[in-house]
């Protein structure tokens, strides 16, 4: 049975830290960002946990790479 490849796409966009939660940027982010105030633009440049549903989803796609 060959290995499982890793999709490209999340392997670039998310990264699992020490304890093996899942880090990624934040929606709303990248445009709109005039009307958005400065504490909330400073906030969505941090890096956040991946949500609960998306979880599985984003383990899976990651899953050939062995983290």
């Amino acid at each position: 049975m060959p290995k499982m490849k890793t999709h490209s796409g999340p392997k670039k966009r998310f990264r699992k830290t020490a304890k093996g939660k899942l880090r990624g940027r934040r929606a709303n982010s990248s445009h709109i960002l005039e009307k958005k105030s400065p504490k909330r633009k400073r906030r969505m440049a941090r890096p956040t946990v991946v949500s609960r549903p998306d979880r599985k989803r984003v383990r899976t796609l990651l899953a050939g790479r062995g983290r």
